[in-house]
This record gives C-alpha cells, sequence and structure tokens, in this order.
C-alpha cells in the first residue's frame, strides 16, 4: 500500500442555499456522509456546518478523485435525507457546485478548529471569507461567476 497524506477541506451549499438542514437532522445527516467517506476508503477529519452548507474535511486516498468522492457524498447524502429523514417533503438537495481546499499537515488542526467552530463562526461573523466560498461552475468561485478577477 501506497504513504499517502493529503488533507482537503470542502464546503457545499443546499439548493439555492435554503435553509434545510434542519438542526434535528443534522447530527444524522453528519454521520451519514461520515460512513459514506469510510465506506469509499476515506477519513473524515470532522464535519460541521449550518442549515445552507456543510463543511468537511477528509483525506482522500489517491485512487480516488476528488470529484468522485464529492459526486458519490453529496448525491447519496441528499438521497438519504429524502428517502430516510425527511420522506414526507422530499425537498431536500445540495448546490451544484462546491469548494475545496488542500491542506497542509501543518494546517490541518487549526483547520479542524475553524469546522469544529462553525457555529460559532457565523454567529460571531468570525468567518473567513475564502472558506466559505462555493462554486457553482468548475473554475468560478460563487462571488465571481460574472466577473472573474481581473475582468
Amino acid at each position: 500500500m501506497a504513504l499517502w497524506r493529503l488533507y482537503y477541506h470542502f464546503v457545499w451549499a443546499t439548493k439555492e442555499r435554503e435553509p434545510l438542514i434542519e438542526p434535528s437532522q443534522e447530527v444524522d445527516l453528519h454521520n451519514y456522509i461520515i460512513g459514506k467517506a469510510d465506506a469509499l476508503k476515506c477519513i473524515t477529519h470532522v464535519i460541521n456546518g449550518t442549515a445552507d452548507h456543510i463543511h468537511l474535511i477528509a483525506s482522500i486516498p489517491p485512487t480516488l478523485a476528488i470529484a468522485e468522492f464529492v459526486k458519490n457524498i453529496k448525491g447519496s447524502s441528499a438521497h438519504y435525507v429524502n428517502h430516510t429523514l425527511s420522506p414526507i417533503s422530499r425537498n431536500f438537495g445540495w448546490q451544484a457546485g462546491y469548494g475545496v481546499f488542500s491542506l497542509g499537515r501543518k494546517q490541518l488542526e487549526q483547520a479542524v478548529a475553524y469546522v469544529d467552530n462553525q457555529k460559532s463562526h457565523h454567529a460571531q461573523g468570525t468567518l473567513i471569507s475564502t472558506l466559505e466560498e462555493i462554486t457553482n461552475d468548475d473554475d468560478a468561485p460563487e462571488r465571481w461567476s460574472s466577473h472573474p478577477p481581473g475582468n
């Protein structure tokens, strides 16, 4: 087996940034995502978020593409919410895009603390803006969607 140390900070939002993650469902949703990541042979370091988005720090083996990991996690977790947690409403979904940031080993502890305290950061306005960006397409962060930097 190859030696690998790969750390990624993911962030993705609910469809249209609606507050679709109910507090009563949050733990079950997070546990589902952790279980799915485990099944993909990934390591979840921390998961947290708010009613309209999730932050996930995970290690993904080099045999699994980042895009495939996100596709698997987002698709299966939306299905889980709609068919298990909220089978009556079935209106839960994720936005198409996501943000991903690579981390070094020295950054991991600070990033885990940031995600672990996500609700406090939102309540107190102590957000790190670049870690709150979500992309709607493959190249441009949400805030740049119509005017990329330098244009």
